[in-house]
């Protein structure tokens, strides 16, 4: 099961459930804002969430991770560069809106780790590397559900920014030619800013 979530800070946001329908267990990406919003899903679902994963480190994708790791005393999981973002308001982004947001207890994890359940170890998603739009973006892909959780990469119909600190346009394009473009066309993008989309349906963007 899947469950988008649009939360509103200082942008709209798209966080996600992705939750094994027999164990009711699952994850929570990009808890941009609206704690208590996410928590009212959880609680009327009965849903139980092992791991936060992050896509990158901008404050508009972690802005209520901190409350929500207290709350359910649940592990907060990124890839390895995201201390560079989560320890710095410069860098987030956060510092631009007199926010000075910072994360602690964060899971620095190794590119294309695998993430899986504790409920269900048939259950989870790869860890995929896909730097440009930060240095610490990520991807989170199951091919069991021919899905990709991809944060600010690729969108629909169009690709992520790169002229915040860390961004690079010919990094981001290389990451999107090697490892968005090689998954099955059906694979489906979950963005954190738009529509969902497919893998086939944005192939024009290579051209």
């Amino acid at each position: 099961m899947i469950l988008r979530k649009e939360v509103r800070g200082v942008f709209a946001t798209n966080s996600y459930f992705y939750i094994d329908d027999e164990t009711k267990h699952g994850f929570l990406i990009d808890p941009g804002a609206q704690a208590d919003e996410l928590l009212k899903i959880i609680n009327e679902r009965g849903l139980t969430i092992e791991k936060i994963l992050l896509t990158h480190g901008h404050f508009d994708h972690i802005g209520a991770v901190s409350e929500l790791q207290a709350r359910l005393n649940v592990e907060v999981c990124m890839q390895r560069n995201g201390r560079d973002y989560v320890e710095n308001p410069v860098w987030n982004l956060s510092a631009y809106f007199g926010l000075d947001m910072t994360l602690d207890a964060v899971t620095y994890l190794d590119d294309f780790s695998e993430i899986t359940l504790t409920a269900n170890k048939n259950f989870g998603v790869q860890l995929i590397p896909l730097p440009g739009h930060t240095t610490d973006g990520a991807i989170y892909y199951s091919a069991k559900d021919s899905v990709a959780f991809v944060g600010d990469s690729i969108f629909l119909n169009s690709f992520g920014r790169t002229d915040f600190p860390g961004g690079d346009a010919m990094t981001l394009y290389k990451s999107l030619k090697a490892r968005v473009f090689t998954l099955p066309d059906e694979t489906i993008l979950l963005s954190g800013h738009s529509e969902p989309t497919t893998v086939g349906n944005e192939r024009f963007l290579l051209k």
